[in-house]
């Protein structure tokens, strides 16, 4: 299905050229080159890319994206950081497509500093329940980013929040989620819910 990223700058002074628009066979980010983390990363999940039954592993071969290679070469900022390589579209989605599409989402475009709290928590029971819904009712589109600077490591910024959007083709039902990126007792991903138009707002995206 064609990856179709439609977005609507509110605030003209807020991003101008610092952000640059990759397109990837299984994923679209909209990548700032200043924070060195995706504003938003756009895909697909269906039925069909998030069940198979020869899915491939999971290899952790996080690397710069080749359209982009000198702004995403950001992997040395991680280590030792105590911050994860946090997907925006995530591995499991990726294992049924082959492994270029697998090697793809592991490109630092589609990668945000998060705490491992929220990273293996919060935001990975999200991911896992897109994949339920995509596996029950077929085609989910979604978007996912970052927000905000909470501090550095190295040249890369760590953002203060972490979102994602999805909508179910079947039902024509929006759903948005805003997440603090950090170290606090996860509270569950219902407490998290957002109205659409809200975090429109706040990321300064047009989400549609």
């Amino acid at each position: 299905m064609k990856l179709i990223l439609s977005f609507l700058i509110i605030c003209s002074s807020c991003y101008s050229q610092d952000t640059i628009r990759l397109k990837h066979k299984s994923y679209t980010s909209l990548y700032s080159n200043s924070l060195r983390y995706p504003l938003l990363v756009e895909w697909w999940e269906t039925k069909s890319n998030t069940s198979c039954n020869n899915k491939l592993g999971r290899k952790d071969s996080f690397t710069p994206d080749p359209l982009l290679r000198n702004e995403t070469n950001v992997n040395s900022y991680y280590v030792g950081s105590g911050l994860d390589r946090g997907h925006m579209t995530p591995s499991a989605s990726n294992e049924c497509n082959g492994i270029d599409v697998l090697n793809e989402c592991f490109y630092f475009s589609n990668i945000a500093p998060q705490y491992h709290v929220l990273n293996a928590g919060d935001w990975f029971q999200l991911e896992d329940f897109t994949r339920k819904i995509a596996q029950d009712k077929d085609s989910v589109h979604i978007w996912a980013g970052s927000i905000g600077v909470a501090k550095k490591i190295g040249a890369v910024s760590v953002p203060e929040k972490c979102w994602k959007v999805y909508y179910i083709v079947k039902t024509k039902k929006y759903y948005a989620y805003i997440f603090n990126n950090s170290a606090d007792k996860q509270t569950g991903v219902k407490a998290h819910k957002i109205n659409k138009s809200d975090l429109e707002k706040l990321i300064k995206l047009k989400i549609q």
